[in-house]
Formats: structure tokens, C-alpha cells, sequence
């Protein structure tokens, strides 16, 4: 997909999305309000782009918008202009590490907070023509239990089409659908995102960090290409270790003849030795890649 210059953004793209929200406190309580329908007064700590890795080597999250307000309840708000098949269990996945962020070993689990996990979509996640889908955890025997575990996920859909939803919802999701809704809130973020291209910092930053997932993409790409010739010279080693089975060459001999370490040789020989005698090479090579994945 070709990279949008600076001028290109809008709302929708994660950038503008982040530094919109983040640069204007009153906007993240006003979308908090709509979405979710409590009260905030203030909110006492907000990120854009907030990263969490809870171990070293583990899979980590970066939210897009992450705050919280005086209640100490905990919002993420993420923007989704792109549908993908993992959505509700990404939703999970947050969900569990908000907790483990929160909670320090030997900590009860009364410290949990109250949390809102919100995705606002381009299009119908779940296809029922709803502009607004609510979820909480609920007795399957009998609907009118709530678990009341204090997480709520929520997704806004832009592309729906029932009337469900309040004239200021509407206006807002109209305009992430690229409609030519004209309300207060709508207003309010077109001209944010007129103001932001006159934003010489916002466009370095967002500059500098295409930057930076272009020298990402060109070393994984490099990557590609020498896990692509490792490949290569497994393949070509298979091909030349069988055809000197077939000829009842030892493992010492082919190790010698080809330069390779004869332990390596010996492991493509007992692979290989449920083939013989025709020794057929893709089925070597098949089986050899199993034993060494």
C-alpha cells in the first residue's frame, strides 16, 4: 500500500487520531461521554501511543489512546480503518494487559479497575447493521446475571444502518465514514485536522516515524532475503547428499566430499534413510525441514 504524505491524513489514520486526541483533553472526555455514557470530570493521566511489555521476550501492546479520569477508570480508545479477523480477541488481549499492568505480585484482585476497551471502525465489525455494539460478561443460563468483573468492550461502526444511536453519535460516525455530516463534534474535528497540517512538529514527527517503519520494512526484508538463501542451500545440500546415497557413499565420505560438518550430514542421512534407496529428493527434503523447524 503506498504510504500517505502528511497533507493526505485525516482522522481516521492512527497519526492525526493520536496527537488530535491527546492535544485536546476536553475532546477525549467529550468521545468518552458519548461512547460510554458516564460522567468524567477530569482526567488524570493520558498517553498516545501508550506501550506495554510486561516480560522480555513476550508479545507487547501499544494503544492508541489511553487514558484515565477521576474515578480511576481505565479507557483505550482505538481507531480501526482497516477490517481484520482478530478484532474481538484483540479486545481480549488488551483487556488482560491492562490488568497484569496494574497489578504487582502479592496485589489483590479488588485492585482490578473498572476498564473500557472502544474500537471505532469504518465499517460493521459483526455485520448487523448496529452503529454501536456493547459487551460484558453475562450468565449464558440466565441473561439477567452479570459477572459485573468491571471490563466493558465497545465497538463504534460507522457503516451501520439502523437508528440506534443519539444525533451527536451519528453526526461523529458519519463523519469517520467520510460522510459530509456537518455538527458540532464533526466541526470540531475537521477543523483539528485542518490546524494539524499547519503543525510543523506533528508533520516532523510523523516524517520521522515513516522513517523509521521504512528501516523496519527494508531489514525484514533483508531478513526475507537471507532466510531465502539459507533455504536455498538446504534445498541444494538434500539434492547433493542424495544423489551420493544413491551412489552408497558413507556419511564421512559425503561430508568430506561436500565441506560440510559431518554432523549436519548425518542428520540429512538418517532423515533420508526412510527413502532409500531411491532417496526421493523433495520427500528428503520435506522430512529433513521437520526435523529441523
Amino acid at each position: 500500500m503506498k504510504e500517505k504524505s502528511y497533507d493526505e491524513l485525516d482522522f481516521t489514520d492512527d497519526f492525526l487520531f493520536c496527537k488530535i486526541m491527546m492535544e485536546n483533553e476536553d475532546l477525549c472526555i467529550e468521545m468518552a461521554e458519548m461512547i460510554t455514557g458516564r460522567q468524567i470530570k477530569t482526567l488524570v493521566c493520558s498517553e498516545d501511543q501508550k506501550p506495554i511489555r510486561l516480560t522480555r521476550n513476550g508479545k507487547g501492546v501499544r494503544f492508541d489512546v489511553y487514558f484515565e479520569d477521576d474515578e480511576n477508570v481505565i479507557y483505550d480508545i482505538e481507531m480501526q480503518a482497516a477490517k481484520k479477523k482478530d478484532l474481538p480477541k484483540r479486545t481480549r488481549y488488551y483487556q488482560g494487559m491492562i490488568d497484569l499492568n496494574i497489578l504487582t505480585r502479592g496485589d489483590t484482585y479488588k485492585l482490578l479497575r473498572e476498564s473500557y476497551i472502544i474500537f471505532i471502525c469504518t465499517f460493521d465489525e459483526f455485520g448487523k447493521g448496529r452503529h454501536k455494539y456493547s459487551f460484558e460478561n453475562i450468565c449464558l443460563e440466565d441473561a439477567g446475571i452479570k459477572l459485573e468483573d468491571g471490563s466493558h468492550k465497545i465497538f463504534l461502526c460507522a457503516a451501520g444502518t439502523m437508528d440506534d444511536c443519539s444525533e451527536k453519535m451519528k453526526d461523529f460516525l458519519d463523519y469517520i465514514a467520510g460522510g459530509t455530516s456537518s455538527g458540532v463534534l464533526s466541526d470540531r474535528l475537521r477543523e483539528e485536522v485542518e490546524k494539524s497540517k499547519a503543525n510543523e512538529k506533528w508533520r516532523l514527527d510523523y516524517m520521522t516515524l515513516e522513517e523509521k517503519y521504512r528501516e523496519k520494512y527494508d531489514e525484514g526484508k533483508e531478513e526475507g532475503r537471507e532466510e531465502g538463501r539459507e533455504e536455498g542451500k538446504t534445498d541444494l545440500l538434500v539434492s547433493q547428499v542424495c544423489k551420493k546415497l544413491r551412489k552408497g557413499k558413507s556419511i564421512p565420505q559425503i561430508a568430506d566430499e561436500l565441506e560440510e560438518d559431518e554432523i549436519r550430514i548425518q542428520v540429512i542421512c538418517q532423515t533420508a534413510e526412510k527413502f532409500a534407496p531411491d532417496y526421493d529428493e523433495e520427500k528428503v527434503l520435506e522430512a529433513v525441514q521437520a526435523v529441523v523447524a
